[in-house]
């Protein structure tokens, strides 16, 4: 009797160690599954950014300089300083984005987003001065990408209207850039460049909320982030048929 109840202890033993093991096992599988589940996650992250940042490079490389602002594409870190035949630009600040937003058929990706210092060739004063009497001057630049992905043409503007955190707003008209960006896109077709807005100017040129046109505002502020509301997305017949989105850029 002591002999059977030893053998049944001893049955019961190991099938407890085993039962142990087995979980054990189990255990490490599972966290060796969740780990490589995240490994492949982050490197499908790290992928798409590498993606995306080929991607803005490519078009940045394809883009033609705009015949009236300085080539910004060299000027990478902050305090590079830049200088074409129409100018001299000087970046203070900058933001990769590599973001898209659906609006129906459009699709905007916007790309990077730049704070520039620039001192206009003296042949170049009198086209800025339209927005500033200034001789040189900061300005917000974003660079965009819009595709319309249907077949029908459409109308959309990128920026209908920009605000900053120091209480300016432009509308599209206070485009220094001037690439033909807003209005109609063709079906299947996409479009990519610049679009840029002076701030800290001295005359008054854009609305200061809260203040009048005669309000002292001389002193430059720090652009901190910046607010894009984009045009509604009109069909050829220019009916709505997308709502327009804001979209926030911290520095």
């Amino acid at each position: 009797m002591k002999q059977a109840l030893s053998i049944l202890f001893l049955i019961l033993l190991l099938v407890g160690c085993s039962s142990n093991t087995s979980s054990e096992n189990n255990k490490k599988i599972t966290g060796n599954e969740n780990q490589t589940e995240n490994n492949a996650n982050e490197k499908n992250d790290e992928t798409k950014q590498q993606k995306n940042q080929k991607q803005t490079e490519s078009e940045i490389d394809e883009y033609q300089p705009n015949s009236q602002v300085t080539d910004d594409r060299s000027l990478q870190k902050v305090g590079q300083t830049y200088a074409d035949q129409k100018g001299e630009a000087t970046l203070k600040a900058m933001k990769n984005v590599n973001k898209t937003y659906e609006m129906g058929s459009i699709e905007l990706t916007v790309r990077e987003t730049k704070m520039i210092h620039l001192r206009p060739d003296y042949g170049m004063i009198d086209y800025f001065h339209v927005l500033t009497h200034d001789e040189e001057f900061d300005f917000v630049k974003v660079f965009v990408e819009i595709k319309n992905k249907y077949s029908e043409k459409v109308n959309f503007a990128p920026i209908a209207l920009l605000k900053t955190n120091t209480g300016e707003t432009f509308d599209w008209q206070k485009d220094i850039y001037l690439e033909e960006l807003n209005g109609e896109i063709e079906g299947n077709a996409t479009k990519f460049g610049n679009l840029g807005f002076i701030v800290n100017a001295t005359d008054g040129h854009a609305h200061i909320e809260g203040h009048n046109e005669q309000s002292d505002h001389k002193k430059a502020k720090d652009i901190k982030w910046i607010e894009i509301t984009t045009s509604d997305v009109f069909d050829k017949e220019h009916k709505k048929i997308s709502d327009s989105q804001k979209i926030r850029i911290e520095f």
